[in-house]
């Protein structure tokens, strides 16, 4: 079976992070390296984009039940961080075509009480945030960027007029690090400060980072296809759950005291080995998996719709596909050997009480329906076509709705028009 997301690390670099708990080296040294190599005096490293966003909005110390405007697709920790300030997160629906924001719901979110824009870059798309970045501008909010799925190497370091840009190398992530968070802030005095207050936290222990290195070696040891499909399968006989297993395994901050977690400085070994993955990152590797994507669109025979298909920029850290009955096509996948997989990692943000009108309806639609596709380097052509029949066989057997699909090709377009979320398998 071909496990649904494989680790994004070598032997290699797995072997030199764990040289480096046994050879420790200033922690401040590496970071102040690390930080010159990403954007100069605009960087603070962090132990992940959690504990920068964190950090960033304790910087701020914005007034408490001031508003901030969030994708309306996110994390559920991005939204915890925005409620542990005291400040009350609004979504803003999306366009199902592109991942974009939608300006129309931007412009009803806004209110006397708004602050700041959270925007999030889905699955792998980036978005032209100029139009965005300007009703920022107009209206004296802050624009904040969560880049983590968009990471393509050292060109895209984020917009130019976010006041904050966020890059995640946690476990699942791009060229991951099994860790770590790199932020690039606008301001030099939000930039000051943020320093200052984790300067004030205690240290990632590099023990406790050793002892995560060789847990994600051992399982990228079980996600080979034999041994994988072995392990999924004998789960699956005992009745238990594989999502539960393999979620569980990969989650960044799993268990109690979330904010005694996120809230530490990154070890040594954790700062040498982000600078190894960004300072040696290959943009040929990006450029493989996009044209896996666009091939596996291409043999999809208008069978689908995959969020984002239309966006102008798309690297496919992800392959989402919608579909009526996800149960259904996950077993269809799985049959075939594909672990296909639900966002279950992911939420739609809830409006505030008192602004029911302010619901990410599209948002809403979208979510339940998403089932991940297994895409990466290591997957063959010939198999991402044989994937795409399995797609294809559920359509022609009537288990489709009909309407607008991705029509196997990759469009380019304004993101002005309104998205039709029922076209799904």
């Amino acid at each position: 079976m071909w496990v649904r997301k494989l680790l994004d690390i070598n032997c290699l670099d797995l072997a030199y992070a764990v040289g480096n708990c046994f050879a420790p080296r200033s922690p401040a040294a590496l970071a102040a390296r690390l930080e010159r190599l990403w954007a100069p005096n605009k960087t603070i490293a962090c132990l992940s984009v959690r504990s920068g966003f964190d950090l960033w909005l304790s910087a701020l110390a914005l007034p408490r039940g001031s508003e901030v405007l969030v994708s309306a697709i996110t994390i559920p920790d991005m939204v915890r961080i925005i409620e542990d300030h005291g400040l009350v997160p609004v979504p803003v629906d999306l366009d199902a075509d592109h991942l974009a924001m939608d300006i129309d719901s931007l412009r009803r979110a806004v209110t006397p009480r708004t602050r700041a824009i959270l925007f999030a870059h889905l699955f792998g798309t980036r978005q032209p945030l100029d139009e965005v970045a300007d009703f920022a501008q107009q209206r004296g909010l802050l624009l904040a960027e969560d880049c983590a799925q968009a990471f393509v190497g050292r060109e895209f370091t984020g917009h130019p007029e976010a006041e904050v840009s966020m890059f995640s190398f946690g476990p699942i992530k791009t060229a991951t690090a099994l860790g770590g968070g790199l932020l690039r802030v606008r301001d030099p005095q939000t930039l000051a400060s943020m320093k200052a207050k984790m300067a004030a936290q205690p240290r990632q222990g590099r023990w406790a980072y050793c002892r995560r290195l060789l847990k994600y070696t051992g399982m990228k040891l079980l996600s080979t296809r034999p041994i994988y499909s072995l392990i999924f399968r004998t789960w699956q006989a005992l009745g238990r759950d594989p999502d539960r297993l393999v979620n569980g395994a990969v989650r960044g901050f799993a268990g109690p005291d979330f904010f005694r977690r996120i809230r530490k400085q990154p070890s040594g070994p954790l700062l040498a080995l982000v600078h190894r993955r960004v300072a040696k990152f290959d943009p040929a590797r990006i450029a493989r998996r996009t044209r896996l994507g666009e091939h596996l669109l291409a043999h999809s025979g208008g069978s689908f719709m995959s969020p984002g298909f239309a966006s102008d920029v798309h690297s496919y850290w992800v392959f989402p596909v919608l579909a009526d009955d996800s149960a259904r096509l996950i077993a269809a996948l799985r049959e075939a050997g594909f672990d296909g997989s639900s966002a279950h990692s992911m939420c739609v943000v809830q409006p505030p009480a008192d602004r029911p009108a302010q619901r990410a309806t599209t948002a809403e639609q979208i979510l339940p329906r998403i089932v991940f596709l297994p895409l990466y380097n290591q997957l063959y052509e010939s198999e991402l076509e044989r994937m795409a029949e399995v797609l294809e066989a559920l359509a022609k057997r009537g288990e489709a709705t009909g309407g607008r699909r991705s029509g196997g090709t990759r469009a380019s377009g304004s993101g002005d028009r309104k998205s039709e979320v029922g076209s799904v398998v």
